[in-house]
C-alpha cells in the first residue's frame, strides 16, 4: 500500500489527495481540470508503480482518444531535442496544448531520468500550453521507457491535442516508437552515418516523415537524394497500403523548414483518419500493452511459487531425465494459474479486495 508521500499532492482547496483508492479519483479530477501538479503526481504513480495504477487507468481510460502522438527517433546528435522545441512552438503559435515524454538515459545511481531534454526545451517551460516530463528509461531495450504508454494516456486524458515522444538517442534501434505513435519521425542529419547504413538497421522502415535536419550543412542533398531513392525502391515505410514517406528538409535550430515538418505531420495524419490507419495502429498498440501486461502478471503468479516446493519437484524430474523442460514449463504454468484462480475465488467469498497495479 503506498503511503501518502507516494502519492499525494495538495490540489487548489489545501486538499492532500491521491493517498487511496477513493482520493485517486479526486486526483485525476484535478487533473483533467488543469492542476499540473495533479498531472505530474500521476505521471510519477505511472512510473512508481502504484498500487492504485489499475484504478487511476480505469477512470482516464473513458477521456482518451483525442490526442495526436507524434514519436521523434534517430541517432544521436541528429537534433532530436532542437526539433522537439521547434514542433512545440509551431504547435502552440496554432493554439493547439502540447506535452512532451522526453525519454532519458537513466542516472546509474538513482534510475531517475537525467531530465537533459527538460534543459534543452527550458523555453517553453513557463507556457501553460505545455507539460514536459522525462521519464527514465530504466534499461529498457528500443528507446523507450516501460511506463511511457501509460504517461501518454495520462496526458491524452488531461486534454493535451499533440503528444511528443522523444526518444532517447542510442543509435538505430529505438523502432519501438513505431508502435506507440500515430506518426513517427526519423531524422537523420549530414555526414553523421549515411541513409543508406540507417536502413541497414531497420530504422527507416519505421518512418513515416524522414527529417533531414541540420540541412544547411555540406552533403544535405546527397542525403536527401539517398533517401528519395531508397524509397524509390521501396527500402523505407511501414508498407501499409502505398504511402511512402515524405522526405522533408529542415533546420530546427533557426526554424527552417519546421512549417513545412508540420504540413507532412499533419498529410500523414489526415490519410490515417481517410484510410481507417489509425484505428489499426492504435489496436496493435492495445494488443501489444495487454501483452506485455498479461506476461509481467504471469510471470509476477510463476514468481510467487519459486519459492515453493511446486517448481524444485519439476527440477528434480528434469535433471533426472524424467520431464523435458517444456513439459515442465507447461506444468508451472498450470498451477500457477490455477493457485491463481483459487485465490481470487477465497477472495471473492471473504469479500477480500488485493491492491491492483
Amino acid at each position: 500500500m503506498s503511503s501518502i508521500s507516494e502519492v499525494a499532492v495538495t490540489v487548489g482547496d489545501g486538499t492532500r489527495v491521491g493517498s487511496s483508492i477513493e482520493s485517486v479519483t479526486e486526483l485525476v479530477t484535478a487533473a483533467v481540470a488543469g492542476n499540473r501538479r495533479a498531472v505530474a503526481r500521476l505521471i510519477s504513480m505511472v512510473e512508481d508503480g502504484s498500487p492504485y495504477l489499475q484504478r487511476t487507468e480505469q477512470l482516464l481510460m473513458p477521456r482518451t482518444g483525442g490526442a495526436q502522438v507524434i514519436g521523434l527517433t534517430g541517432a544521436p546528435g541528429v537534433g532530436k531535442s532542437t526539433s522537439t522545441s521547434a514542433l512545440v512552438g509551431a504547435y502552440r503559435a496554432a493554439g493547439r496544448r502540447v506535452g512532451v515524454l522526453a525519454v532519458d538515459p537513466s542516472s546509474p545511481f538513482t534510475g531517475g531520468a537525467l531530465l537533459g531534454d527538460r534543459i534543452r526545451m527550458v523555453e517553453h517551460a513557463t507556457d501553460p500550453g505545455v507539460f514536459i516530463r522525462s521519464l527514465a528509461t530504466r534499461g529498457s531495450l528500443g528507446g523507450l521507457s516501460t511506463a511511457t504508454p501509460q504517461a501518454l494516456r495520462v496526458l491524452d486524458a488531461v486534454g493535451f491535442d499533440v503528444v511528443l515522444i522523444e526518444t532517447v538517442g542510442v543509435g538505430q534501434a529505438e523502432v519501438d516508437i513505431a508502435a506507440l505513435a500515430d506518426t513517427t519521425l526519423v531524422l537523420v542529419a549530414p555526414g553523421m552515418g549515411d541513409g543508406v547504413q540507417a536502413a541497414k538497421a531497420g530504422v527507416l522502415e519505421i518512418a513515416d516523415v524522414l527529417v533531414v535536419n541540420k540541412a544547411d550543412r555540406p552533403g544535405a542533398d546527397r542525403t536527401v537524394n539517398e533517401l528519395t531513392a531508397m524509397l524509390r525502391m521501396g527500402g523505407a515505410g511501414r508498407g501499409e497500403d502505398d504511402r511512402r514517406p515524405q522526405v522533408v528538409r529542415t533546420v530546427a535550430a533557426t526554424g527552417q523548414g519546421v512549417a513545412e515538418l508540420v504540413e507532412s505531420i499533419e498529410a500523414h495524419r489526415d490519410w490515417l483518419l481517410r484510410t481507417g490507419q489509425l484505428q489499426r495502429r492504435r489496436r496493435r498498440r492495445a494488443v501489444d500493452e495487454i501483452s506485455r501486461i498479461a506476461f509481467a502478471r504471469l510471470r509476477e503468479r510463476i514468481g510467487d511459487l519459486r519459492p515453493g516446493a511446486a517448481i524444485d519437484q519439476l527440477a528434480d524430474e528434469v535433471v533426472a531425465g524424467g520431464l523435458d523442460p517444456h513439459t515442465a514449463a507447461d506444468r508451472l504454468l498450470d498451477e500457477a494459474l490455477a493457485a491463481q484462480a483459487a485465490v481470487g475465488l477465497a477472495a471473492g467469498h471473504t469479500g477480500a479486495v488485493k491492491p491492483t497495479r
